[in-house]
């Protein structure tokens, strides 16, 4: 993707200084191009009917941004939604965006007098609640995994029981060490590099116990050899390998793939602890790693299944004047 140098001192401050994610990253900085090269159209910078992917923001310098202003952006974001017919949700993402580039801008070096995007509303967005497997489901996958004939049984059941049990996140799964595991906790590394424990239960415990006694017969090359999950060739599994596995056993389990993945692993997780475990939330929280208590939240919702309960287990339920 077409860049400028600051974009590109701000990518490595995300990384560096922020522990964003790649994929976050990327989204960034999509956006930041796609508002440079709004910027240049709007105002008249490019040749007449240069196509908008094709417009060049390799010169986007600091004098350029320092004269953006909140009109600007607010442009960007009207444009956003009747050209490109972007939803609330894309739009909220490229407010963002825009909102922590100018803020770095102007508050981290300071390279703008002011910041255009201070002011800047996000888009309302309706919250979504998240899609999980239901305990019936999640069983069925559990039992395919465990009785699944591939040579990687072990190593496919033990990743799959400690994201539905732990609700951990892909990148978490697949850089635990072995002298991560101490006893029944284990140590991650979650979204900023912050470290925080896992406590195992029995079905961990056990699925851990039966794929480290496989490992302990495999080859690994020295550059794996803490890495917990290993490749057939030796090497510490990819973040692709993972998610090819785990969607060969939603489609072996009769699930579709097209609505659930890894992530919906962690959503049933979370969903299953909150709905069977009463777990509170700011316990669950922790398990987690969620920073806010407010991300944590849209695993409370309650099923209309328990709604319908709910009101029928009213003790008014049965009053009928007509039988007084």
């Amino acid at each position: 993707m077409q860049t400028f140098p600051i974009l590109d001192l701000y990518c490595n401050y995300m990384v560096a200084a922020l522990g964003r994610s790649e994929r976050t990253v990327v989204e960034y900085r999509y956006d930041i191009v796609a508002f440079a090269r709004f910027y240049k159209l709007d105002h008249g910078m490019v040749p007449q009917g240069t196509e908008f992917d094709e417009i060049d923001v390799s010169d986007v310098n600091a004098s350029m941004l320092n004269k953006v202003t909140t009109d600007d952006l607010l442009a960007f974001i009207i444009w956003l939604s009747r050209t490109r017919h972007q939803s609330n949700a894309s739009r909220a993402r490229h407010v963002a965006s825009l909102k922590s580039f100018f803020k770095y801008l102007h508050s981290k070096k300071r390279l703008i007098d002011n910041n255009p995007a201070y002011d800047l509303e996000t888009p309302k967005v309706g919250k979504r609640l998240p899609k999980y497997l239901t305990l019936e489901q999640s069983q069925t996958l559990l039992e395919t995994a465990y009785n699944s004939p591939k040579e990687s049984n072990e190593r496919d059941y033990c990743m799959l029981t400690l994201f539905l049990n732990c609700g951990m996140r892909l990148s978490e799964l697949r850089g635990i060490n072995t002298n991560d595991i101490k006893g029944t906790t284990l140590t991650v590394i979650g979204k900023g590099n912050k470290e925080r424990t896992i406590y195992l239960n029995d079905a961990c415990i056990k699925a851990l116990d039966d794929w480290m006694n496989v490992r302990s017969t495999l080859k690994v090359k020295p550059e794996a050899k803490e890495a917990l999950f290993i490749s057939k060739r030796g090497t510490r599994i990819s973040d692709d390998m993972i998610q090819i596995t785990i969607k060969r056993l939603l489609t072996e389990a009769g699930i579709d793939t097209r609505v659930y993945s890894v992530h919906k692993l962690r959503h049933t997780a979370a969903t299953l602890m909150y709905k069977y475990g009463h777990v509170d939330i700011r316990n669950l929280q922790l398990i987690l790693g969620h920073q806010s208590v407010s991300t944590t939240q849209i695993y409370t919702h309650v099923d209309e299944e328990q709604l319908h309960q709910a009101i029928e287990s009213n003790p008014l339920a049965g009053f009928d004047p007509d039988k007084k």
